[in-house]
C-alpha cells in the first residue's frame, strides 16, 4: 500500500463516457433556442484539464447533440499544459483556449454555462475537489450547471491482515507509529467487512452555502455477526456527474470496468478483537486550516483508541500544492 497522495490517474472509458453523457445530457437540457433563432453556444469550463480526457468527453458531447461549444481547458501543471497544447493541432480541437492558471485564481473573460471537473479521489473529497470547487464558482454562471454535482464518501470496518501486515514491514528497523496515522490507497482483496458500508461525507456544487465550510464529523455504528481481529476502515466513494448518472468504487454500485481508483484504507494503530453481535463505534473527522486539509479518526468501542493523525500531524493534504 501507498500513502495517499494527488496522482496523474489513468481515465478509463466507463469514466469517460460517464463524462461524455452527463455533458451531452446537460447540454440538451440547457439548449433552448427561440424559434427561427440559431442555437446558442455554451461555454464549457474544464478545470484542472490534466491531459484531455474530459475535453474531449464534451467535444464528443457536442457533436452528438449538435450543440456548439466553447471550451476553456483550465490547467496549473505545466507539463499538462504542454501536453494540452500540443492537442490544439487536431482541428477537432478548434474551439479550446488553454488556459495556463489556477482555476481559484483565473479571471475568465466570460462565465461558464458548464463546469467540467475530476478531481475526486478514492475518498472521493481527499484531493480537495471541495475547496477547488468551491474557489472556482465564481467561474460558473448563476443558473450554471457542475459535473459533478454531487460525491459522497464511504467507511465500512474490515479485517484485512495482509495489508495490515505490509504496513508493519514498511520501515526495515521495525513497526513506525507513523504508518497507522496515515491512509493508504490499496486494492483491497482477502478482506472480511464486518458490516454494510455506510456513507460519510457529502459535498455538494454549485455550493449555495451561507458560509463555505468543508469541515466535517460524523459518528458510526456497525455490528458485527462474526469473531474476528478489525483492522481499519475502508473507504469508498461515488459521485452523481449530471442528475442520476453516476461513477462510483461503492462495492454495492461499483461502475463495471473502472479502475481509476481503488479504495482507501485508514488503519487502526492496534488490531481489535471484535466478538459477535458487538458493536463497532468510530468517529472521522475531515478538517480544515488555513493551509492544509487532513482526516482523524478515533475507535471508541469495543475497545477505545487515541485519536489518529491528530491535527494532521502524520499525513495531510496542502491547499495551495
Amino acid at each position: 500500500p501507498q500513502p495517499i497522495h494527488n496522482s496523474a490517474k489513468a481515465v478509463v472509458s466507463t469514466q469517460s463516457t460517464g463524462y461524455e453523457e452527463a455533458v451531452y445530457r446537460a447540454l440538451i437540457d440547457r439548449n433552448a433556442p427561440l424559434p427561427g433563432e440559431p442555437t446558442p453556444i455554451q461555454v464549457i469550463m474544464v478545470v484542472g484539464a490534466g491531459r484531455g480526457p474530459l475535453i474531449r468527453a464534451s467535444l464528443n458531447a457536442s457533436k452528438r447533440s449538435n450543440i456548439p461549444i466553447k471550451v476553456y481547458a483550465v490547467e496549473k501543471n505545466e507539463c499538462a499544459v504542454l501536453t494540452l497544447r500540443n492537442l490544439l493541432k487536431d482541428p477537432y480541437f478548434s474551439e479550446v483556449t488553454i488556459v495556463d492558471s489556477d482555476m481559484r485564481s483565473w479571471t475568465p473573460p466570460e462565465k461558464a454555462d458548464i463546469l467540467v471537473s475530476e478531481l475526486l479521489g478514492s475518498f472521493s473529497d481527499n484531493e480537495l475537489s471541495p475547496e477547488c470547487l468551491d474557489g472556482a464558482q465564481r467561474l460558473l454562471k448563476d443558473d450554471g450547471v457542475s459535473i459533478p454535482c454531487e460525491y459522497t464518501s464511504y467507511l465500512a470496518p474490515i479485517m484485512c491482515r495482509r495489508v495490515y501486515n505490509n504496513i508493519l514491514k514498511q520501515n526495515p528497523d521495525g513497526p513506525s507509529p507513523e504508518s497507522f496515522h496515515m491512509g493508504y490507497v490499496v486494492r483491497l482483496k482477502n478482506v472480511w467487512v464486518f458490516d454494510k458500508v455506510k456513507p460519510c461525507f457529502t459535498f455538494r456544487h454549485p455550493n449555495h452555502a451561507a458560509v463555505m465550510d468543508n469541515s466535517r464529523h460524523i459518528s458510526l455504528e456497525f455490528t458485527s455477526d462474526i469473531e474476528a481481529l478489525l483492522h481499519g476502515f475502508a473507504g469508498y466513494f461515488d459521485a452523481h456527474l449530471y442528475k442520476d448518472i453516476l461513477i462510483s468504487i461503492h462495492p454495492d454500485t461499483h461502475s463495471p470496468d473502472m479502475f481509476s481508483w481503488f479504495p482507501m484504507f485508514f488503519p487502526l494503530k492496534v488490531a481489535t478483537l471484535v466478538r459477535p453481535g458487538e458493536r463497532i463505534l468510530v468517529d472521522f473527522w475531515r478538517v480544515v486550516d488555513n493551509v492544509k486539509v487532513w482526516y482523524e479518526w478515533a475507535l471508541s468501542e469495543p475497545q477505545p483508541q487515541p485519536i489518529h493523525n491528530s491535527e494532521g500531524s502524520t499525513y495531510w493534504i496542502g491547499l495551495f500544492s
